[in-house]
């Protein structure tokens, strides 16, 4: 199944989703902290053009791709927070409830995507 591009994907797109969770289940976790700045990782879609197949040239004769391969490292940036307490904290802990919203529900669309494809695939292996 590893030859199968959409498991790859679905994959790559979980272990996002969890590094998502972990920074926000982080930012609730330092709510209180003084002069914490709250993190977000970056877009999936960002993640995946960096991490995305190149051509490789084997032969002189081979065309060359324009680009060079990026970094695959997820980092955490600086979020925008909608408030900024006196103690120079900006977690905002109604913001990080409606992000680990979004991962749950991501999540629960990446799972429903690769059990209709895994159902596809058995059923064309059956008949």
């Amino acid at each position: 199944m590893d030859q199968i591009y959409l498991m790859g994907v679905a994959s790559r797109r979980s272990e996002w989703l969890s590094v998502r969770q972990s920074v926000v289940a982080e930012n609730v976790a330092n709510a209180n902290t003084p002069a914490y700045q709250a993190k977000d990782v970056k877009d999936f879609s960002e993640v995946m053009q960096a991490t995305s197949l190149q051509m490789a040239g084997t032969s002189p004769m081979h065309l060359v791709s324009a680009g060079g391969r990026g970094d695959a490292n997820v980092e955490t940036t600086e979020g925008d927070s909608w408030e900024v307490l006196h103690s120079g904290n900006s977690v905002s802990l109604e913001q990080e409830m409606l992000k680990a919203g979004e991962v749950q529900r991501d999540y629960q669309l990446t799972t429903s995507i690769v059990k209709s494809f895994h159902r596809m695939l058995l059923s064309s292996v059956k008949s």
